[in-house]
């Protein structure tokens, strides 16, 4: 198969995109969600940017180091924003995911942050 060289990456973006969504959708049940409205920006974001990576890389294309170069900053910002919720369980988790895919996706673009 043509992204076996992508596998783990292509995981971690899946698994990262899927935490995104649960993340989004718990926070937007919370009483304060006012209060979450980034939190809920970022998690939507990182979701799009780990599947349209995810994509590119299942393709094999030319493109897809530099989509994940560009998730990885996603998911690091989406992962610091979900760290500040750490109180909340689905927000912890999320920011794990989002650290664990940006690391990924660096090592497979080669990007060094």
């Amino acid at each position: 198969m043509v992204y076996e060289q992508y596998l783990d990456c292509l995981e971690a973006c899946n698994h990262c995109a899927q935490a995104c969504d649960s993340c989004a959708t718990e926070c937007l049940r919370e009483k304060n969600v006012h209060d979450l409205v980034r939190c809920i920006e970022l998690d939507r974001a990182c979701a799009q940017a780990c599947r349209a990576a995810a994509g590119f890389m299942a393709l094999g294309s030319d493109w897809a180091s530099r989509y994940c170069a560009l998730c990885a900053e996603i998911c690091h910002t989406c992962g610091e924003e979900c760290g500040k919720h750490e109180h909340m369980k689905y927000c912890k988790e999320c920011a794990r995911m989002c650290f664990a895919c940006a690391e990924k996706c660096r090592e497979m673009s080669g990007a060094h942050v």
